[in-house]
């Protein structure tokens, strides 16, 4: 371990209790919230909570009422069941990411007058609108509604970015607003978020070419797009683009109202090449040696944390302590166990530490985390599946 890596910390503070176990440290987490709000330069930031998974995480950026502290308003959650779930521990300013199809939460939302204030789904099909209208079952509720409208960049037959929602000129984003309007929904928002910009390392000069390209043509489009869609609904209360590898390019453009980041607090595998920012990771998780069944080889407990995305090897967890660990090619991380080479040193009963290759995902994994702070004090905090919730 490197001096300034908090891992020495976090194997301290741990030594107690047996792996597998997840540790967050706490300075370092707090330092990158605060280089997040540095880099948005006033610009809220909304949390990204499949990037978080832990409440008392949630908590510790937003606030005891998980709606804004320092820089950082409200969350963006990934299911309508979570949105509820945080309303009901205090959050007043959820936005949905995705669009929802659950009746029985729609209907759950439409019943529940603080929940329907406090919750913005996300729509990018008149048919959701549909379903919607016909979950909430009343009249009387006019559900927040928010515009996800495609900032892929497509360069001829190309379509660089992710694939998500099918509205993707100003003319589409005006319709579905009318569309909306019609069916009793208010249009609160329009959400553009550039995944080919945010979620890809500068990893070389033709990447980097494609994001400043990119970055260009959502500007001019989205501004385009707002007007359309103002032209409907009047104003809108949200402007919603970025994440944590994108903030700068989003913060830039006056008619955006906000940011979204999550992974940027943690600082997965996957956020170690940018050059917006300095990756300080802050969670890792430890596996215990169960075998030596070579000299060079030691073998720990579990540890194949794949992590979602096209398969591959940026998607396997990485060894990062004691140094010069790695998997093996032909076994790689494995359900319940895991061999690694460079190991001559390790003993029955040590610890490997290990960094995810995603942020949040890591906590479906735990039941708890432990948080430790500058001075070694340790306290285990639980996660969404420690709280026995699971959104899916």
């Amino acid at each position: 371990m490197t001096e300034t890596s908090p891992i020495a910390g976090l194997h301290a503070a741990t030594a107690e209790l047996d792996p597998p176990l997840a540790a967050l440290d706490l300075p370092t987490l707090r330092a990158n919230a605060a280089d997040l709000v540095r880099r948005a330069a006033g610009t809220p930031i909304r949390v990204a909570s499949k990037s978080v998974r832990c409440r008392s995480v949630l908590a510790e950026v937003l606030g005891a009422d998980l709606t804004a502290a320092g820089g950082f308003a409200g969350v963006m959650s990934y299911s309508l069941r979570e949105a509820l779930w945080l309303v009901r521990h205090g959050a007043r300013d959820v936005l949905l990411g995705y669009p929802t199809v659950d009746r029985a939460a729609l209907a759950e939302l439409a019943a529940d007058d603080i929940a329907s204030r406090s919750i913005t789904l996300m729509i990018d099909d008149a048919a959701q609108l549909d379903l919607i209208r016909a979950a909430v079952g009343t009249d009387r509720v006019r559900p927040r509604v928010c515009l996800d409208v495609d900032a892929s960049l497509r360069i001829g037959p190309l379509h660089l970015g992710v694939r998500r929602s099918p509205v993707r000129t100003p003319q589409q984003a005006a319709a579905l607003a009318g569309a909306a309007l019609r069916r009793g929904f208010d249009v609160v928002g329009v959400m553009t978020y550039e995944a080919q910009i945010a979620g890809l390392p500068d990893s070389n000069v033709a990447v980097r070419l494609v994001k400043r390209a990119s970055a260009a043509e959502i500007r001019k489009r989205r501004a385009q797009v707002l007007d359309a869609v103002r032209s409907v609904t009047g104003d809108l209360a949200i402007v919603n683009s970025g994440g944590s590898g994108s903030i700068e390019v989003s913060v830039a453009d006056p008619d955006v109202t906000e940011v979204t980041a999550g992974s940027g607090l943690y600082v997965p595998t996957l956020f170690d090449d940018y050059r917006a920012f300095t990756p300080r990771p802050a969670l890792y998780f430890a596996m215990p040696v169960l075998r030596r069944p070579a000299a060079d080889i030691a073998t720990v407990f579990a540890g194949g944390y794949i992590a979602s995305g096209p398969a591959g090897s940026s998607r396997v967890p990485k060894p990062v302590w004691p140094r010069g660990l790695k998997l093996l090619g032909a076994e790689g991380a494995g359900e319940v166990q895991t061999p690694l080479s460079g190991a001559a040193e390790l003993r029955i009963g040590d610890r490997v530490w290990f960094r995810h290759a995603k942020a949040g995902e890591l906590c479906e994994r735990f039941d708890a985390v432990q948080l430790v702070d500058e001075d070694g004090a340790r306290v285990g905090v639980p996660t969404y599946r420690g709280e026995g919730v699971c959104f899916g």
